[in-house]
């Protein structure tokens, strides 16, 4: 998606710069109209030879061409940035993203991995009313009120993902918790206290290696960091047969890993809770 839009912006400028160009063309073929006289030819006595006016206007039309090409161009590149996102992993197909906050409500549904949501800002379709009142009652039903505003939370079918950024919970290149992801946290041991069901605890991390004595890949980094959090839990009331910890270094991108918005969109931990179908 960012290659995308780079590209985008590059066609951008290039049509531009194109048109430029037309319009600085279209003004010397209207000067030379207006100076020459009615039929200018390009060498006396020869027959065959063409009019100045009908000789230089194919320049223009060669202008006006490849700007109809270049818009043609940037509006496919952007109906082909709506498609299916590249990154993430298969249990987040059909999955409905709800971001929390500060009041503790949420903000409803802003998008999913198919991209069939409401877009933010514009108007939301009948099928994206339908998934937000969906989400509303099952958010309602595990008693999500209460929520940090800095918990995303996954609606699937069968799950119910909290993505926590890495930032919040830790610093740089550790795996012990901050005072704010503590804080954090604390409000997710809450609703988490309210069922019963299994707590996978996931680390994740960005492509960029790190080696310390502590950690030499990412791997003890992000299973460290899930770790950390089981532990948490565990120490805070939630029963430890309800808990496991996985590391999965930079192997469940997100995002692009080639930007540093990506990366930072890749550096989390991911807490999905498994709720069995209804018999």
């Amino acid at each position: 998606m960012n290659a995308d839009n780079k590209l985008i912006g590059q066609l951008t400028a290039k049509a531009k710069s194109l048109e430029a160009e037309l319009q600085q063309a279209r003004m010397v073929l209207r000067s030379r109209k207006s100076n020459a006289p009615q039929k200018s030819w390009l060498a006396l006595g020869d027959s065959t030879m063409q009019p100045r006016e009908e000789e230089e206007t194919w320049f223009a039309t060669y202008l006006d061409m490849m700007t109809l090409l270049l818009v043609l161009m940037i509006v496919m590149l952007a109906f082909a940035g709506k498609g299916e996102f590249e990154y993430g992993t298969d249990k987040d197909a059909n999955a409905i993203v709800v971001g929390a906050r500060a009041d503790g409500q949420f903000a409803g549904v802003t998008i999913n991995a198919k991209g069939t949501a409401a877009q933010q800002g514009g108007a939301p379709t009948e099928n994206a009313l339908t998934e937000e009142n969906q989400s509303a009652h099952r958010l309602e039903d595990l008693g999500l009120e209460g929520l940090s505003d800095d918990i995303d939370v996954v609606l699937n079918d069968e799950t119910v993902s909290f993505r926590i950024n890495s930032e919040i919970l830790f610093p740089s290149g550790q795996a012990d918790l901050s005072l704010a992801g503590v804080t954090v946290l604390q409000s997710l041991i809450n609703v988490l206290k309210k069922n019963d069901f299994q707590i996978a605890v996931e680390g994740h991390t960005d492509s960029i290696p790190i080696r310390s004595s502590r950690f030499p890949s990412n791997w003890e980094l992000s299973s460290s960091r899930a770790g950390s959090v089981v532990r948490y839990f565990e120490a805070n009331g939630i029963a430890s047969d309800r808990l496991r910890a996985v590391g999965y270094a930079d192997t469940r991108a997100l995002d692009t890993n080639a930007t540093a918005e990506g990366r930072a969109q890749n550096r989390r931990v991911e807490l999905t809770m498994e709720i069995p179908k209804a018999k």
